[in-house]
């Protein structure tokens, strides 16, 4: 089982997938998902889910954006069915987003007709552009951008027009970029009842760690015990969020170990 790319997605199949998960990653990280959110993408995989990781370039019109990742989802989505990559029942799609993917998920559960069985956002970011973009706050006050539709704007049409009902949400106390707390109201308010919120330790990066790989020798060593011991408090905040995505999954279920 490796990745293999479709149509601009970056696809991840188990056997016998019980569930499809779409991604849609960060601001400057969502190009390449299959390899920044490679540790985490592939957990998920191995738990039983497809992962369909849709790669986007960042612009100004957010809209136009959340419109292309799912067509591009689409298309890769009919191209697996076609060739039966993917089996012919009916398998349920959650979307699952970080950062400014969460809120292409939130545009395109509002804006467009999709079928998604819930939404999992981690550390939704709906700030305006010039504290999103880089060296930004340079620029004079007066210079004419900001993302379309803007923050308030993006949050008037969730408020009016979100139609995901179940949904997890995930803030990181360490996240100074997150605005989980925002949207968490503002859900809540439209779907009472489904709407859960979970604060982890770990910070706007924890969703990008990536796995230490480290060879056993023939003999159990000193070192290998130390290895271990240092990759289990490393990813102590990586692993609590596989968890946890994985527990709202499949809530009847806790994961399989390895």
């Amino acid at each position: 089982m490796d990745w293999q790319e479709i149509s601009g997605n970056w696809v991840y199949i188990p056997p016998r997938p019980k569930a499809i998960v779409h991604f849609l990653g960060g601001a400057f990280l969502g190009a390449a998902p299959h390899l920044t959110y490679r540790w985490l993408l592939e957990e998920i995989a191995g738990q039983g889910y497809a992962v369909i990781a849709t790669r986007f370039i960042n612009s100004f019109d957010h809209k136009t954006i959340a419109r292309e990742v799912i067509e591009s989802f689409q298309t890769c989505f009919d191209k697996l069915k076609i060739n039966r990559k993917l089996p012919q029942k009916y398998l349920p799609i959650y979307g699952l987003g970080h950062s400014m993917g969460c809120k292409l998920h939130l545009l395109g559960g509002s804006l467009f007709e999709i079928e998604r069985a819930g939404n999992i956002l981690i550390s939704y970011n709906n700030f305006p552009a010039k504290r999103s973009i880089p060296l930004a706050e340079n620029l004079p006050e007066d210079f004419p951008f900001e993302f379309a539709p803007s923050p308030a704007q993006t949050n008037k049409i969730i408020a009016r027009q979100y139609r995901i009902r179940r949904n997890l949400l995930v803030k990181f106390k360490n996240d100074d970029l997150d605005q989980t707390l925002t949207l968490h109201p503002i859900l809540q308010k439209r779907f009472s009842d489904m709407v859960t919120i979970k604060r982890l330790a770990g910070n706007h990066l924890t969703p990008l760690s990536q796995d230490i790989k480290w060879q056993v020798g023939t003999e159990f060593s000193p070192l290998d015990a130390f290895v271990g011991l240092l990759k289990k408090e490393i990813y102590r905040e990586p692993y609590r969020l596989k968890d946890e995505i994985l527990r709202w999954l499949n809530p009847l279920g806790m994961p399989k170990k390895g």
